[in-house]
């Protein structure tokens, strides 16, 4: 099955009002920005997002954010991005913090048909007890707490109790791709691209390079095409286009001023 699409509107149509996304990358690295732009594009709102973190200002995630489009996100970083804490701290959006290594586990046990799991992170703190603020109230007080979870005893260790993300959508990136959907991720968009690909029902992949069916070393995929609906293939111009999270600069020895 061809699942190559011809541009970024279509890949991301279906996508409706009040859909739930799972979307790859870590930081700036890996960041499926050709379909978010896409996406913020086709106008879709009051989505709900599973993500490492949602952006920056004015960068991936941080464009339908800062546009209103995200009511609820459910990630392990808020970073710098100011709109981010803004509006969580105001109430505009609602925030579910997760360990960042048990929401790896949420989202591949979801897409792995595991509905729960143990882990010892987060026993003896909010995560496990409850009430870790996911709404604040206009007035700073909070408006819905985290519920407490189970917690359970295994071998004389306690370990609390997460369950699995399924999303309607994913949206991820990957470095190279065939028309099947068979995934191959480079280095640290390795992270979550493929975990957040696993939790979709619906998959969407962006790809730097796309190749015919049998051009990758099998050994090599990442993700089998059984899990991507959808692959776009980026222009060499969008593939080269990646962000700089914090830039930094040395200065030489012999340098009279930093360079531009």
């Amino acid at each position: 099955m061809d699942k190559a699409v011809a541009t970024a509107a279509e890949a991301v149509a279906d996508i409706g009002d009040g859909s739930s996304l799972a979307v790859g990358g870590f930081g700036l690295s890996g960041v499926p920005n050709v379909l978010i732009a896409a996406l913020y594009e086709q106008g879709a709102k009051e989505l709900s997002v599973v993500s490492n973190n949602c952006g920056v200002d004015g960068g991936g995630l941080g464009i339908l954010l800062a546009a209103g489009r995200i009511t609820r996100v459910t990630g392990s970083y808020v970073g710098e991005n100011k709109e981010f804490a803004r509006k969580y701290l105001s109430g505009d959006l609602e925030l579910e913090l997760t360990p960042q290594g048990t929401l790896a586990e949420r989202l591949r046990a979801g897409g792995a048909g595991i509905p729960a799991f143990f882990t010892p992170a987060g026993v003896g703190t909010q995560v496990a007890e409850g009430g870790l603020p996911w709404r604040y109230a206009a007035d700073g007080s909070v408006l819905v707490a985290s519920p407490a979870k189970e917690v359970r005893e295994f071998d004389g260790v306690e370990y609390v109790m997460e369950r699995g993300i399924r999303t309607d959508f994913a949206l991820v990136r990957a470095w190279k791709g065939d028309r099947d959907g068979n995934l191959v991720f480079r280095k640290a968009s390795r992270n979550f691209n493929p975990l957040a690909a696993m939790a979709g029902r619906v998959t969407i992949a962006e790809v730097e390079e796309l190749v015919e069916p049998g051009e990758l070393e099998p050994d090599s995929v990442h993700l089998p095409g059984i899990f991507v609906q959808k692959v776009l293939a980026l222009t060499p111009e969008q593939a080269a286009d990646k962000g700089i999270e914090k830039r930094t600069v040395s200065v030489r020895p012999d340098a009279t001023e930093v360079p531009a």
